[in-house]
């Protein structure tokens, strides 16, 4: 991540986030910043409150109770999981769904370039496979130009080569276009791939914030790197090397500060803050 992003006001902020629905607490202190630009994955195991806080961010939880502070910026945009095309409308009016305005057809259309999809304008959706109509999704979302752009799993029904092509996508649209950016996934590797942080949420709570970005650019320590972040990622989400769970810590973690090996040295080691949501660059 680069350093003048470190250093702006975080435009996504963030404080005290409790939500609950029935008597469950699935939120229950969560405190996090984005600044412009900056591309945040946001990692957990299954009911860790993932899809909640996104859908706290993006005011989608209306059937929740709870408290605490959210600043998000007013141009924001969701990309979900099934790319929820309207079958009825070709892809140009699903893209311009909801714009107004003379340039409407033309923002439209250049929304679906920038996603490659130039020409495919007056098909229907049934027509397009699984990641073209994603792909559509995310037109419909970037037209808006977006400050904030969420994302809940958008990749996750998409086979491996789509997936690939679809990173790489996102990752070039990211970097032109400047939102900043959440991503909701389970896949470790698609947070080191896309990502400038990771944030790993447990029980509702933050449990850390892990630097990604810049990799090294000598290949070897890249790849070390790489292979370290997967393996700190994995074991905080209690997933050993070889697929299967980790064994539960004799005692639950007490929010002290945890020192992890993020890298090869001579790079720098990683502190994190377990519990607090506080983050910390070593």
């Amino acid at each position: 991540m680069a350093a003048d992003i470190r250093e702006m006001s975080p435009i996504v902020k963030v404080r005290g986030l409790v939500r609950r629905f029935t008597l469950k607490g699935v939120l229950n202190g969560v405190d996090l910043d984005i600044r412009k630009g900056e591309f945040v994955a946001l990692l957990g195991r299954s009911g860790s409150g993932k899809s909640t806080l996104l859908r706290a961010l993006a005011d989608l939880d209306r059937e929740a109770v709870g408290s605490g502070e959210i600043v998000v910026p007013e141009r924001l945009s969701v990309v979900f999981q099934d790319a929820r095309l309207l079958p009825w409308k070709r892809v140009l009016d699903n893209v311009k769904l909801g714009l107004t305005g003379p340039d409407a057809d033309v923002r439209a259309r250049c929304a679906l370039e920038d996603v490659e999809l130039g020409g495919r304008e007056a098909s229907w959706p049934s027509e397009l496979s699984g990641g073209e109509q994603q792909r559509v999704a995310l037109a419909r979302s970037l037209v808006r130009e977006p400050e904030f752009l969420l994302a809940d799993e958008p990749f996750g029904a998409l086979d491996a080569l789509t997936r690939i092509r679809m990173h790489e996508l996102v990752r070039r649209l990211a970097a032109r276009r400047r939102p900043a950016v959440l991503l909701v996934t389970h896949d470790v590797d698609e947070a080191i791939a896309l990502a400038d942080r990771a944030i790993v949420l447990d029980d509702g709570r933050v449990r850390a914030d892990i630097p990604i970005a810049p990799l090294p650019l000598e290949p070897s320590l890249r790849e070390t790197r790489r292979a370290a972040l997967r393996s700190t990622l994995l074991e905080l989400l209690g997933v050993g090397q070889d697929g299967g769970p980790l064994e539960p810590p004799a005692e639950p973690v007490d929010g002290a500060a945890l020192r992890v090996l993020a890298s090869s040295r001579p790079s720098p080691i990683v502190q994190l803050r377990l519990g607090t949501g506080e983050e910390v660059f070593g």
